[in-house]
């Protein structure tokens, strides 16, 4: 392989991986038209233990915002998987850590795998199929919840918090 190739290479996986970066800040975020951007026209994200198929930017969208109304809060960690390159075309795998309250009051904590294919397109790698599968799930009530100060945006700086005051005091 030749220099050239191989920094190709190294370009394409960081791509990828800021690709995927990109997904879990954008659904934590509810940033909705950046999570849009993430996809092909024609992808699809699969769930299959909750029967979703989303077939298409915009039933992605859809989806994802119907998603997200259901959560009180919602943490996503995503972690490196493999990434195979072929040409124009990749497919991956990145592992999925989740916890979050739904309004119901329903808790969730679960290990995951999104199985991925990728595509490069004039605007970089995008997303053509996500299939997520859950590989540990527990719906045992969380012990914890989100801080007692409000969220602050990017641009803020952190929120004064006296680290001598347990987070828990004064939550709702």
């Amino acid at each position: 392989m030749t220099t050239t190739a191989n920094l190709q290479t190294i370009s394409d996986r960081i791509e990828i991986e800021a690709l995927r970066g990109e997904f879990t800040d954008a659904a934590m975020m509810d940033d909705h038209d950046r999570f849009e951007s993430l996809f092909t026209d024609d992808a699809v994200i699969r769930i299959p233990e909750a029967a979703i198929e989303q077939v298409g930017r915009r039933a992605i969208r859809a989806g994802t915002e119907q998603l997200a109304s259901e959560w009180r809060y919602f943490v996503q960690t995503t972690h490196p998987g493999v990434v195979h390159i072929e040409g124009d075309t990749a497919w991956g795998r990145a592992y999925i850590q989740e916890l979050g309250v739904l309004h119901n009051g329903r808790s969730v904590a679960n290990f995951a795998l999104f199985h991925d294919r990728y595509r490069r397109t004039p605007d970089g790698w995008k997303f053509t199929e996500r299939v997520y599968e859950v590989r540990y799930l527990d719906t045992t009530p969380l012990p914890g919840s989100p801080p007692p100060y409000p969220a602050w945006d990017a641009g803020d700086s952190a929120p004064d918090v006296d680290p001598d005051t347990p987070a828990a005091e004064g939550a709702a």
